[in-house]
């Protein structure tokens, strides 16, 4: 792969951390407190169980507490019977199903559904041990920069198998993505513009040039630190069970399907119009398990 990041460029985010670090206020020790008593530890929460009823059969699905924003709204409009009887209005073979929209309920069957919402949006919740794998329970979003999640639609992940060439296209795919935002990021820091309108103004191209090469042990670190890695296990999983790599670290991973995947196949054989719309309405009713 072709290095696609210049050395003027690392040099410039690895400065502007510096100089953007020596500025934020450091938090001041707490004092430990003082008592004769244990502290105990808190127990952690209770996985949460959902069960999913369609004219195919149940899925149950494990939400993650690794992502407690999108589990506790996929909660709250569980209670309140949001999904109830809407749609899976979007499914696509070997890729997945897609339900949540609200507008879908009662949708004639020429309408082109997914746009419908509840008003607001969640803040991402990605993690690189909670992958795309068949059976996940993942986010839909717009195509917004945040990369903020819908607050009611999602998908379940059929997925297919994968070679090892194209789960490491996947992970560069992720890796450039995340040094691009944080070089733009860096190119906007006044920190950072100043330092090299400093050396520009006073014609020092050789300082620069030094200064930067002698910068670039600390980037190799900080680069590592945001580096996205498959583990041998995440292969494995793709390699032979299946799922959807390229989402990963762009949409929210919230849960996984334990049981009742049949009912995802028999979902996505279903034939779609041009929009990916079943042209059989698949209903579902969604409801939590103590």
């Amino acid at each position: 792969m072709k290095k696609l990041i210049s050395k003027n460029f690392i040099a410039a985010f690895i400065l502007s951390i510096i100089f953007i670090s020596a500025q934020q206020p450091k938090p001041k020790a707490k004092a430990p407190a003082k008592s004769k008593t244990e502290t105990k530890i808190p127990a952690p929460p209770k996985d949460q169980l959902v069960e999913m009823q369609t004219q195919y059969g149940r899925i149950v699905i494990r939400l993650y507490n690794e992502t407690p924003y999108h589990r506790d709204n996929f909660i709250k409009l569980v209670k309140q019977g949001f999904y109830d009887s809407l749609l899976f209005h979007r499914v696509i073979r070997e890729f997945m199903i897609q339900g949540g929209d609200p507008v879908s309920k009662n949708a004639p069957a020429d309408v082109i559904l997914g746009n419908g919402e509840v008003g607001y949006q969640i803040q991402p919740e990605f993690n690189p041990n909670l992958i795309h794998k068949r059976g996940a329970l993942a986010a839909a979003r717009t195509d917004n920069p945040l990369k903020e999640s819908s607050g009611c639609q999602f998908y379940i992940v059929q997925g297919r198998k994968f070679p090892m060439t194209d789960l490491t296209n996947f992970r560069n795919s992720v890796n450039f993505q995340a040094k691009t935002k944080l070089l733009q990021d860096v190119t906007h820091s006044d920190s950072v513009k100043a330092k090299i309108d400093d050396f520009k103004i006073r014609g020092d191209k050789d300082g620069l040039h030094n200064y930067m090469l002698g910068l670039q042990p600390k980037v190799d670190e900080l680069y590592k630190k945001i580096e996205y890695y498959y583990t041998p296990s995440q292969l494995n999983t793709y390699a032979t069970v299946g799922g959807a790599p390229h989402l990963d670290m762009n949409y929210t991973v919230f849960g996984e399907v334990i049981e009742g995947l049949y009912v995802i196949d028999s979902i996505a054989a279903n034939t779609v119009d041009q929009n990916n719309r079943p042209f059989k309405d698949i209903r579902m009713t969604v409801k939590l398990l103590k």
